[in-house]
């Protein structure tokens, strides 16, 4: 019996309206578990993203960014990440 498909995340770098056309997976080529180490690898990348200025996450959203990568769904996170995306992978 093959074994069950676990989940990951992978963050995009992408165009304002999130469009799939600009998600780059050679680019962007990351592959977090969701495991805790991973998610704080992912928030770890975020923080990098926003501090070189190529994301853009509202001062007020942060701490609601961050408890969704770190312990919610990391794609919700998306919806407060200007220039950025999660999206869920699975993988075994």
């Amino acid at each position: 019996m093959p074994a069950e498909p676990k989940t990951a995340f992978v963050f995009f770098n992408c165009d304002e309206n999130k469009s799939e056309q600009s998600m780059n997976i050679f680019y962007n080529r990351i592959v977090y578990r969701d495991l805790t180490t991973a998610r704080k690898l992912l928030w770890k990348k975020i923080r990098e993203e926003l501090g070189a200025e190529k994301i853009f996450i509202d001062e007020n959203d942060l701490p609601t960014v961050r408890q969704m990568i770190l312990t919610g769904d990391p794609t919700e996170a998306s919806t407060l990440i200007k220039f950025g995306a999660i999206k869920t992978v699975e993988c075994f």
